[in-house]
């Protein structure tokens, strides 16, 4: 019957999408892979010029800018390839299976060719900016791309991998710079790395109890007790390390300002430490991002570290 005639059904055609409409939810789903809201840990890059006072010297701001984006890069071609490899056990979690790869967004090529594009940009930026800061790029890609395949699944060892993507991202910023790394200086960075991935690992243990699901296999051999036990010691260390370090300079040079960030940065600590035992704390930059009293923790720490950073210039 032709659909003119008297007594025809029309049946709606459905429109196939543009192509600019899936080159667009292909591009959003290119970005959500590189997970942008994590790229926050690679502000430490920033950390030690800044401890320092070198932010303002001939090219250090444009030679940190490159070794930050550097780094971003770095490790969004790291997430992309954890995405694929992790995938299967995504679609299982309640949250990870919206990510692109997990949700079938992307393909497991496309998100390989993203992620492998990506790394070596960052590693192009890295040498741009000096040989040294290429071959701390390239450390940090070693750590962190095997941790995906090994350290992962061993107990402490993955939280000592875990530390060590926080501290070549410092190390990176002060070989930008170039600027010298105090000892108490990496050892506050690897204090507070430990602390933030015991707080991941015990809010992941704890989510995954309380809905019922088998946690990973290195989750299983944690126990809430020692999880907790290393969050203390390891945030002791980093308070005890950053009173040490802030001791370094003379009260004439700004030490007294220095000094007076060390309550500011213990409020964020045992702040953090609170949202981690209430479960909040399997994802630290959305807890970080989204807390006010962390958020104001923060800012009070940053205003009167930059007073100390005038004082001693």
């Amino acid at each position: 019957m032709h659909p003119d005639e008297p007594g025809s059904v029309s049946l709606p055609v459905r429109a196939m999408p543009s192509a600019s409409l899936a080159g667009r939810r292909r591009c959003a789903a290119l970005i959500r892979l590189a997970r942008p809201r994590q790229w926050i840990k690679n502000l430490l890059v920033v950390a030690a010029p800044g401890a320092a006072g070198a932010l303002g010297h001939d090219d250090v701001p444009l030679r940190l800018a490159v070794a930050c984006l550097a780094f971003c890069l770095l490790s969004a071609g790291v997430y992309a390839l954890n995405d694929v490899r992790d995938r299967g056990e995504d679609r299982r979690h309640p949250q990870k299976r919206r990510r692109p790869v997990a949700a079938g967004e992307l393909t497991p090529g496309e998100a390989v060719w993203f992620g492998a594009c990506a790394l070596a940009c960052g590693l192009l930026l890295c040498f741009a900016v000096s040989a040294m800061l290429a071959l701390v790029g390239a450390a940090y890609l070693a750590v962190t791309v095997s941790y995906s395949w090994l350290w992962r699944r061993l107990p402490m060892l993955d939280l000592a991998a875990l530390a060590a993507g926080f501290v070549l991202r410092a190390v990176a910023g002060g070989v930008a710079a170039p600027v010298s790394l105090s000892r108490w200086f990496l050892a506050v960075i690897t204090c507070a790395a430990v602390f933030v991935a015991a707080g991941k690992r015990f809010a992941e243990l704890r989510s995954a109890t309380e809905a019922g699901r088998r946690p990973r296999l290195v989750l299983s051999r944690y126990g809430p007790r020692s999880l907790a036990g290393v969050l203390a010691l390891a945030g002791a260390g980093a308070l005890f390390a950053y009173f040490m370090w802030a001791l370094q300079v003379p009260l004439e040079h700004g030490g007294l300002w220095r000094l007076a960030t060390v309550p500011p940065f213990a409020v964020c600590l045992a702040r953090y430490a609170l949202l981690v035992r209430s479960g909040e704390g399997e994802a630290p930059e959305e807890a970080i991002l989204t807390d006010r009293l962390m958020i104001v923790g923060a800012l009070a720490w940053l205003i009167l570290f930059a007073l100390a950073v005038h004082a001693a210039g």
